[in-house]
């Protein structure tokens, strides 16, 4: 579980830096200007989505072969590295937080979770639960990863983001994902 929850953990956090939904997070923080339920919501939508991420890429890694998972995380790893050099944008639907009926900690919980959708780090987390065979470290990882790169942007906002050298993180990121899709091609244990 070890080995799982770490690699897990430092891919999504790296991935997450200037991500769309820490940009989203960014907008929530400045909205509304109350950190700790935003936090709360991040981690409950993460939690969530990347629970569901998790179950299929553990059942995606129990169905396939050995050779068919070899080459689809061998793809879909460097996939991955090759998507996080491309810059994220908050379309104006994900960012829309005028679901104040939902209060602070609701509006962050939906409108997180649907930002989330479809996005690298849930995409990654369907891959690494499906490479490590390890649900519950996977899941711990890569929803702390996502905490440890959306908290500081709630809690310190703009100032914190454009700070960042978002290229350099990337491209870490990205060097990260492909070396993971060169060792499941070449079936070296991570």
């Amino acid at each position: 579980m070890t080995q799982a929850f770490l690699i897990s953990t430092g891919a999504v956090a790296l991935a997450e830096i200037g991500d769309k939904t820490q940009l989203l997070s960014l907008v929530l923080a400045a909205r509304y200007r109350k950190p700790m339920p935003i936090i709360l919501g991040v981690f409950a939508a993460t939690l969530i989505n990347h629970a569901g991420a998790g179950a299929l890429g553990a059942w995606l890694g129990s169905m396939l072969t050995p050779t068919v998972m070899r080459w689809a995380l061998a793809a879909s790893f460097v996939g991955m590295g090759l998507w996080i050099l491309v810059p994220d944008k908050l379309e104006d639907e994900e960012a829309n937080t005028n679901r104040t009926h939902f209060g602070v900690f609701g509006t962050t919980v939906v409108t997180f979770f649907l930002a989330e959708m479809g996005d690298k780090t849930q995409i990654a987390t369907v891959a690494l639960a499906a490479r490590f065979h390890d649900f519950f470290g996977v899941v711990a990882g890569t929803t702390l990863g996502m905490m440890i790169a959306n908290v500081p942007a709630i809690l310190l906002g703009d100032r914190f983001a454009h700070r960042l050298p978002t290229k350099l993180v990337h491209g870490i990121a990205a060097v990260m994902f492909v070396v993971l899709g060169a060792m499941a091609l070449f079936g070296v244990g991570v």
